[in-house]
């Protein structure tokens, strides 16, 4: 799901705004009101109002009557803006009617409204968000016009709100977030120049380039159909094996997917670890799967996630550890070193991956954070605080077999928090985009690697990735995709080649125990593979150059991005 909430984007400071603002005005696109029905402007004490039927008129005959007119001239809008204000209004999302009402029926889709409504309300203040879902659903449903932001507009029931005072404090804390992202990606190229005198390494360009594939090759793959019965859960498993065998111990790598996610989708990432020699799984997790998407779309459950996922994800991945184990005699010859096993996990499995790593759930953050009326760009809090849901007790997941962990675009902030994390002890690498709506790298990346206590740990920025692979989306997400407009898409071929070496660096060093890997693990080698435009920036927090110290530099506006509670209180 986080596929489509997080592929909105544009550049920068603008692209966390228009991504957000893209992915209000998808939402807005999938909803009915007539002519004589008005939006009201609230900013206490000013109250005014706009007819939709002047939107209509200036979006189908692009005529700007007196009513508009006075708006278009408080804001100070010039003809260009104008003409793009009109092709938003008539933009068409090519949206399944009957999956946007399910959608939008879910826990996720309901509190995604509910923190809509707060900002787009029924006239005297009361949440819109039944108003909305009726409006989005009925214009879905519309087969001459569709889902447009007019045929929203139109089909809304009553007079609506905009409560100006919080959208201001909400656009405020937009703003302070894309500042906030832009500090960090200064920071990252100055620790990283900083890094790079201090660094003695190999002349790269005479040495393995480890973004191309080993020399053990890829050998088959298998789906093995597995069943826990301790929990009664039965659950899929991809294992890739090479087709030449290392000498000595064979290391493991286990990947875990991000939600409405699947195997599949990451085995073309994990071949490059293969052909280095590695064994890799990649678990199912049922509840918060692909199949579990679709499940929700075709009407068969309300949930595009079930809270126990929280509980299950990182036992899927124990039990597959202990799969190995039954297996390894008799099927790998004992090859298998399943005591330094390293697990990877992107967005929802990043989670996954840190909870095994010793993260602990952390209720009092997510009361906290949760309870705040607005949440400003971070859809992932949208995930975060299902876990809410779970019964209250001290959850431990983590798994010493597990000696390495790599995570990419995780969701940390509120499900664990400072203290959460802080019970990380084992090596990391954090790798974040800097345009990823899903998971902001100011909020749910920058603390996390900040909180993490461990000697070991890296963080990876990536300018311009987005979260999600762009090109393994289905044909119904490119149709959203291609309904936005101003969307900058990153240079996938360029992000994973980047993927193919630090993968192979961190698994070399940290599970295989390769010490001649450790110079791919430099800011100066992110800097020779580095490519516009979307450059990479690698750093280590360390002694020599303490990563938390020069990051002060950005507070500022890093700090209010993060921390914008004078921006936005928790209870009001």
């Amino acid at each position: 799901m986080f596929g489509f909430l997080s592929s909105l984007k544009v550049s920068a400071e603008k692209n966390l705004k228009n991504i957000t603002l893209g992915t209000l005005a998808a939402i807005l696109t999938v909803l009915p009101v007539y002519a004589q029905s008005r939006l009201v402007f609230i900013y206490p004490p000013i109250n005014l109002s706009l007819g939709i039927d002047s939107l209509e008129l200036f979006a189908n005959e692009g005529v700007i009557n007196k009513e508009l007119a006075y708006y278009m001239n408080l804001a100070g809008v010039n003809d260009e803006e104008k003409q793009a204000f009109r092709e938003a209004l008539l933009k068409k999302a090519d949206l399944n009617p009957v999956e946007v009402s399910r959608f939008f029926n879910s826990p996720m889709g309901q509190e995604l409204l509910q923190r809509v409504g707060h900002l787009f309300s029924i006239q005297g203040g009361r949440n819109g968000v039944y108003a909305i879902r009726g409006a989005m659903v009925q214009a879905a449903f519309d087969e001459e016009e569709g889902l447009t932001l007019l045929n929203f507009l139109r089909h809304l029931p009553v007079n609506m709100q905009f409560n100006l005072e919080e959208i201001l404090r909400a656009a405020t804390y937009l703003e302070l977030l894309g500042q906030g992202t832009n500090a960090i990606v200064t920071e990252m190229k100055s620790i990283s120049a900083q890094t790079r005198e201090q660094e003695t390494v190999p002349n790269f360009s005479n040495i393995r380039d480890i973004r191309q594939r080993g020399d053990y090759g890829v050998g088959p793959s298998r789906r093995l159909r597995l069943f826990d019965e301790s929990r009664q859960r039965e659950f899929d498993v991809v294992l890739v094996q090479p087709q030449r065998w290392r000498e000595g111990k064979t290391p493991v790598i286990i990947f875990s997917h991000g939600l409405a996610s699947r195997p599949e989708d990451f085995k073309e990432d994990v071949l490059q670890l293969v052909s280095y020699g590695y064994v890799v799984a990649l678990p199912q997790h049922p509840g918060s799967d692909f199949n579990q998407l679709q499940e929700m779309l075709q009407g068969f459950s309300r949930e595009i996630v079930k809270v126990d996922e929280y509980v299950d994800r990182p036992l899927d991945v124990s039990y597959v550890i202990d799969e190995l184990e039954r297996r390894n005699r008799r099927e790998f010859e004992v090859r298998l070193d399943l005591n330094n096993v390293g697990v990877m996990g992107h967005s929802f499995g990043g989670y996954t991956a840190l909870a095994l790593a010793g993260a602990k759930l952390n209720f009092d953050s997510l009361e906290e954070i949760c309870g705040r009326n607005l949440w400003g760009p971070n859809l992932s809090l949208l995930l975060q605080c299902r876990a809410l849901e779970l019964p209250r007790k001290d959850y431990d997941f983590r798994d010493e077999r597990i000696t390495s962990t790599l995570v990419i675009n995780p969701v940390t902030s509120a499900v664990f928090g400072p203290e959460g994390l802080s019970q990380v002890s084992i090596p990391v690498l954090l790798a974040a985009g800097s345009s990823d709506p899903a998971t902001p790298a100011a909020i749910e990346q920058l603390q996390a690697f900040v909180w993490i206590n461990t000697d070991d740990k890296y963080f990876a920025l990536v300018e311009g990735q987005a979260h999600v692979n762009f090109t393994k989306l289905d044909a119904q997400m490119q149709a959203v995709l291609d309904s936005l407009l101003d969307l900058t898409l990153p240079n996938q071929k360029v992000i994973d080649t980047y993927g193919n070496a630090l993968l192979v660096a961190f698994a070399e060093v940290y599970t295989a125990k390769n010490e001649e890997f450790r110079p791919y693990l430099t800011s100066s080698y992110a800097y020779y593979i580095s490519k516009q435009p979307n450059p990479l920036h690698l750093v280590q927090d360390d002694a020599e150059i303490p990563f938390s110290e020069l990051f002060n530099r950005s507070k500022s506006a890093r700090s209010r991005a993060i921390y914008p509670r004078n921006i936005i209180p928790s209870n009001d």
